[in-house]
């Protein structure tokens, strides 16, 4: 068995959970802050028509891409190191984000960001499931952490159109910059120093190049597709290539005696419908905060600051729901949890649907985005307890990296359909006709997203019932690994 960091105890724990918390508020901050910017940055850069959307599509794509190889790269080199390198790439990309002459350069540390963003996610994770002990312990560690982030996609927003409105464009990245240095540095200070390594392990470079490239591709494509065309030569070129290296991947690690990602992890059936939710999560609730974006600016004219003062609403219910997920798996198991998460995420999205329509104000979506919001927080902490649980320590940072992969390709899938669906009728249309027949598109749209999650619903029927817990699987005959 790999070498697990001792575990700190009192106020010292309580501080390493402030850092990891904080620097999931950093990551989940800059998925929405650059959004309000993007007009100013296109203005004054020189991006012509919708070529803009590549500053966000940068960073997903290689967000994406990278997960997997950032969960094994904690696992093997130490997950304190990661974290703290994950945030200094973080901050130095920002800085060259925000000092970009160049849309050529701005896409580059966009691009940058989304990988340090890629090695920052799993390794907090990691962190948290390897510091904190299974059960409560954990399950509230996960539920603050749920909860910072679900308030920084809220900060995201107003300090977007905040920084914007008052700093320029540059801000959106600049202020990532000590963040970032901030918690790297206390890192080094407060969380405990990485184990000695033992036997030294391969990093198995051939599965890291097929999977990273395939899963890059992959995304590239989902993102590109709604833009370029499903049927052009590019988008189809890159689903192709992508599937050839994920195959290759699949081979490889079948012949490797020290895999990227061990298959048999997924005989633990909570990890797999862990990160079956993930995906469905995010293909059904995290698509929503893009179509009520278009609603709040596009059909009503919310400027930018006004749809973030919107999303308080949506945000605090989220930020409720991830603590009430934490005590019900604590209570009830996480079967039970999922179960009652997506049940309510179902009824709350269908009565959210009533409010778009181009005649409706704010206070229509309201109801529904209280009670939607409040089963998103709840899947949202259940479903990582069930990913990492009954996972042995040292193979924690994979297993987050899988479920984070899934997470970001099931958004990636959701919002390419969805976005689809929800421009049928909108071609041709001006001034009011396009208002009206924009929110009929996204009517239609939020209540096939509630369908996915009774999908969602439907799938949590397979986790064990009660509070069984997953049997933590022995390791595979292959050289000692490290300690990471």
């Amino acid at each position: 068995m790999s070498a697990v960091p001792s575990r700190p105890a009192g106020r010292r724990l309580g501080w390493i959970l402030a850092l990891l918390a904080l620097a999931q508020l950093i990551y989940a901050l800059d998925l929405n802050i650059v959004f309000v910017a993007l007009p100013e940055i296109g203005a004054e850069l020189g991006f012509p028509g919708q070529t803009q959307q590549l500053v966000v599509s940068a960073y997903v794509v290689f967000a994406g891409g990278f997960l997997l190889f950032g969960g094994r790269a904690a696992d093997l080199l130490g997950r304190r190191r990661v974290f703290v390198f994950a945030l200094a790439l973080y901050a130095v990309s920002s800085l060259a984000g925000g000092l970009a002459p160049t849309p050529a350069m701005i896409i580059i540390a966009r691009a940058v960001q989304g990988i340090g963003g890629a090695l920052l996610l799993p390794s907090t994770l990691s962190l948290i499931n390897t510091l904190f002990p299974e059960g409560p312990q954990r399950n509230r560690a996960l539920a603050v952490w749920g909860g910072a982030g679900a308030s920084g996609l809220t900060i995201g927003a107003l300090l977007g159109g905040v920084l914007t409105e008052n700093f320029g464009w540059p801000a959106v990245f600049y202020v990532n910059v000590p963040l970032a240095g901030i918690v790297a540095l206390a890192a080094l200070a407060v969380i405990p120093r990485d184990p000695a390594r033992g036997e030294k392990r391969r990093f198995d470079l051939p599965g890291s190049l097929t999977v990273t490239a395939g899963a890059t591709l992959l995304v590239f494509a989902l993102v590109q597709g709604p833009e370029q065309g499903w049927g052009s030569p590019l988008v189809v070129g890159a689903f192709v290539l992508a599937a050839l290296l994920l195959v290759a991947f699949a081979v490889i690690e079948q012949r490797s005696a020290d895999p990227l990602m061990p298959f048999r992890l997924f005989r633990n059936r909570s990890l797999t419908m862990g990160m079956t939710v993930t995906f469905i999560y995010m293909a059904t609730f995290g698509v929503l905060p893009y179509f009520l974006t278009v609603l709040m600016q596009s059909v009503h004219g919310f400027s930018a600051l006004q749809t973030g003062l919107a999303f308080l609403v949506p945000s605090l219910a989220i930020a409720t729901g991830t603590q009430l997920g934490e005590r019900m798996t604590t209570r009830m198991g996480l079967r039970r949890t999922l179960l009652i998460g997506f049940g309510v995420g179902v009824v709350g999205t269908a009565v959210m649907a009533i409010g778009f329509d181009a005649g409706a104000g704010y206070g229509m979506l309201v109801p529904g985005l209280i009670v939607s919001g409040v089963g998103q927080g709840v899947v949202w902490t259940a479903m990582w307890i069930a990913a990492a649980t009954g996972t042995a320590p040292h193979e924690q940072g994979v297993a987050n990296g899988i479920a984070s992969t899934a997470l970001n390709i099931g958004n990636a899938i959701g919002l390419a359909v969805f976005t689809a669906l929800a421009e049928i009728g909108t071609g041709g249309k001006t001034g009011e006709n396009l208002r009206a027949a924009t929110a009929h598109g996204e009517f239609v749209v939020v209540l096939l997203t509630a369908a996915g999650m009774v999908v969602g619903f439907l799938v949590s029927l397979a986790l064990p019932r009660a509070n069984a817990k997953a049997p933590v699987l022995p390791e595979a005959p292959s050289p000692d690994p490290i300690a990471s």
